[in-house]
């Protein structure tokens, strides 16, 4: 399993960043949410999604990480310069954590459900989830897990349960509000 931290200490893409990092304790969400304000790229980041290149990370653009309390996921919500969203990526995990620092890390368990401005769902990585399984990266009951939160997840989103994605742009302006 590949371990993420917020603060992407060694994402060598990045030439310059500014990382910040907040604790909400709110009705509709509870967890950690950091910011990482992507200043200088040596490239820019450019993958394909349902059929189209999507640049994903460039100079002026901001990764906003929501980290909740007591979940399976975390939710990377990627804006470009003029703060439109590009996509909201959820990675499926076993549990949000909190290293010696403070700073909010999850061990990834493959599975990844994209969200596009255009309402379209991807379910990503079925793949490295397989091969986790027969590899005994993971066992059985963390192969369930991830189907699980992932299916569950799609359904939300279906259903407009989640609300992290409807009121994302609320949390950058909170974020930006707070001097980040």
């Amino acid at each position: 399993m590949k371990r993420t931290f917020a603060d992407r200490p060694n994402w060598t893409r990045i030439i310059e960043k500014r990382f910040k990092l907040t604790y909400l304790e709110e009705k509709e969400f509870k967890g950690h949410v950091s910011i990482i304000y992507i200043d200088k790229v040596r490239e820019p980041l450019v993958l394909e999604a349902a059929g189209k290149n999507v640049f994903l990370a460039n100079n002026g653009f901001i990764w906003m990480q929501h980290f909740p309390k007591d979940c399976n996921y975390a939710l990377t919500t990627m804006f470009n310069e003029k703060h439109e969203v590009i996509q909201w990526y959820f990675d499926i995990c076993n549990g949000n954590k909190i290293n010696s620092l403070g700073i909010p890390y999850y061990d990834d368990l493959y599975l990844d459900v994209v969200l596009l401005p255009t309402g379209e769902i991807l379910l990503l990585d079925e793949d490295e989830l397989e091969q986790a399984l027969k590899d005994d990266s993971i066992d059985k009951a963390l192969y369930d897990l991830a189907y699980f939160e992932a299916k569950t997840l799609i359904y939300n989103i279906q259903e407009n349960k989640d609300l992290l994605p409807l009121n994302s742009k609320w949390y950058l302006q909170h974020m930006v509000s707070l001097g980040y």
